[in-house]
């Protein structure tokens, strides 16, 4: 695939991490059809140059028939169940038959890591995403064309989960919040950069993992206090899990890793290197 251009079948398109992969892919000169469940999704991902397709996740009809319209598939959408994950890629990767298929997974599942780790580390998840591991086993069981990418905590833009669940908290009460004595890395990566992974994985080996992370962390503290100005206050984790569920776990734990693995195979290297900068500008 590195020397011509192909097309692409992407889910989430018209969400954070979709529209700036949109922009990855068509940056190589590749074609883009995009999952879109509502029209402003659809218009979401127009505006970004690629072309809507309806239907929705549970829609494995819509799936199959999009993916065998394209030479490759990425797999963004965010499943409510490990159920409708797995039975969305089964779809995807009949529909795509020997071409690339490439599923989204997340570093949380590693656990603490305690030190730097790669992809052959092994899993430790909190309870929130235990179930990604029957779904990934069976998307690189399944003997096809399939490329993991596990992105870390993405930053940049919008935030998403940093802003929805500390960010706006904070500006609410005065001050931004971290779990317990703050001193956890967490393993961030800008929204362009894992982006610019997931064009670069259509050019992966079959059944390869990779870590997405930016090669910089910084500790949970660090990040409440760019975010908070300075403003910041300590809780507990039974208190984060009072005001957040499940994803305090993710949270609060310490991670850090080597993105090596995607940097030798793909050349992938990531050009955001001062997340917390970038965060200060919030």
């Amino acid at each position: 695939m590195k020397e011509h251009h192909v097309k692409v079948f992407l889910t989430g398109g018209s969400g954070y991490i979709g529209r700036a992969t949109i922009d990855a892919l068509i940056a190589r000169g590749h074609q883009v059809d995009a999952l879109a469940r509502t029209g402003s999704a659809a218009e979401a991902v127009r505006r970004h140059g690629a072309e809507p397709v309806s239907g929705a996740l549970t829609d494995p009809g819509v799936l199959r028939h999009a993916a065998a319209a394209a030479d490759a598939v990425i797999h963004l959408a965010q499943a409510s169940t490990a159920q409708e994950d797995l039975a969305a890629a089964l779809a995807m990767m009949d529909g795509v038959g020997s071409g690339v298929y490439v599923h989204t997974g997340g570093t949380w599942v590693y656990g603490d890591t305690n030190g730097i780790v790669d992809e052959t580390a092994p899993w430790n998840p909190p309870p929130i995403v235990a179930w990604r591991k029957q779904v990934e086993d069976a998307v690189l069981e399944r003997g096809q064309h399939a490329v993991i990418v596990q992105p870390g905590l993405v930053y940049g833009g919008e935030n998403r989960l940093i802003d929805y669940f500390f960010t706006q908290p904070g500006r609410e009460t005065g001050a931004v919040p971290y779990i317990g004595d703050g001193t956890n890395n967490w393993a961030l990566v800008h929204v362009d950069d894992i982006a610019t992974l997931y064009a670069a994985a259509l050019d992966a080996r079959a059944g390869t993992v990779y870590l997405g992370v930016g090669g910089v962390g910084p500790t949970a503290r660090e990040v409440a206090e760019v975010l908070g100005a300075g403003s910041t206050t300590s809780i507990t984790l039974e208190q984060a899990g009072e005001q957040m569920g499940p994803i305090a776990d993710a949270f609060a734990l310490d991670q850090r890793f080597s993105s090596a693995r995607a940097h030798n195979d793909l050349g992938w290297k990531p050009l955001h290197s001062d997340p917390l900068a970038v965060l200060a500008g919030c």
